[in-house]
């Protein structure tokens, strides 16, 4: 008997991505799952579900090649700052690297025609298929009967017959289906990519407004806190709880400024990038502001800033003083 035909699916770990594998290893075929993961997108879901289904995984780091579509992606940027159609072809094209030096036959995507506005609709599928240089070798299991054969379904390595028609932005299909292949452990559909979360967009868009580049601190950093931008142009970032301080903690870089108010619980307080005397003492005003002294109480805040720390000696301002530099 001849083996059976090897696919690599794109696998974000969501209920379409573990449907799409269920279905394809329900002909026989052999299904590996890949995983590109990002600091907007990491591989936790994924590995998760992929452990439910017993899938074989690989994760591989993207950020490198992702960095070009931060800030100007050729065919635009999505609700957010996601640039939703490079990204798919980003990752079809390095999936495409394995087929031949991995002995994969074909490749195959949980995408689901008509569900994302920007990114699957039929134009779109059209354009990432062409344009992802192996458009011959691509199966989307879940919406096929709706789609263009291709060449594994053409050949009979995939039976198109048993392959599905599904449309539209509602799950209760997908939901039906999970039931039938006994598929009882998967995400919601809320969160993923970062970049689609307005308040991580929202403060990413303000940082290239402020810096030409960015670095894998930068997009790990606006992940955590409460971020301000002072009047001289440095950057403060507060810890709102404790887990945020020990997070920031472990993305100090040297030329940081670190702040903290000596006698009353409060906050890490981050200052990054070139700040002058005078974007300090606002910081400082922040780490009082959002500690646990009361207004007008004098506290001391003290500043890291080489072996000795400064101190700075203020009455606690209220919240309210700094609204308009909160990003």
């Amino acid at each position: 008997m001849s083996k059976p035909r090897r696919g690599l699916g794109l696998f974000s770990g969501g209920l379409d991505s573990m449907l799409a594998a269920t279905v394809l290893r329900a002909q026989g075929l052999e299904v590996t799952g890949i995983f590109f993961a990002t600091p907007f997108f990491g591989p936790e879901r994924a590995r998760e579900s992929a452990s439910h289904l017993e899938l074989p995984l690989i994760v591989e780091d993207l950020t490198d090649k992702f960095f070009p579509l931060i800030y100007d992606p050729p065919r635009g940027f999505g609700k957010g700052h996601n640039p939703c159609i490079d990204c798919h072809l980003l990752m079809l094209r390095e999936a495409a690297v394995r087929l031949e030096t991995e002995g994969f036959d074909f490749l195959f995507t949980g995408e689901v025609l008509g569900q994302r506005p920007m990114s699957q609709n039929r134009g779109s599928l059209n354009l990432i298929a062409r344009e992802s240089g192996v458009p011959e070798l691509l199966v989307r299991p879940l919406s096929a009967k709706l789609l263009t054969p291709t060449r594994p379904e053409l050949l009979g390595w995939v039976d198109r017959e048993k392959l599905l028609d599904l449309s539209g932005r509602g799950r209760k299909r997908q939901i039906a289906l999970a039931a039938e292949y006994g598929i009882t452990n998967y995400p919601a559909p809320a969160g993923g990519c970062l970049l689609t979360d307005v308040g991580y967009a929202t403060r990413l868009k303000e940082t290239l407004r402020h810096q030409p580049e960015v670095s894998r601190r930068d997009l790990e950093l606006l992940k955590w806190g409460r971020h301000f931008r002072l009047p001289g142009g440095a950057k403060a970032v507060v810890g709102r709880t404790q887990r945020e301080n020990e997070a920031l903690e472990g993305l100090i870089e040297p030329g940081d400024r670190v702040l903290k108010v000596t006698r009353h619980p409060g906050p890490l307080v981050l200052v990054t990038g070139h700040s002058q005397t005078d974007d300090l003492q606002e910081a400082a005003g922040l780490a009082a502001a959002y500690s646990d002294a009361a207004e007008e109480t004098q506290v001391t805040v003290a500043v890291q800033d080489g072996p000795e720390p400064a101190l700075f000696h203020l009455a606690t301002p209220p919240k309210a003083r700094f609204k308009e530099w909160l990003v």
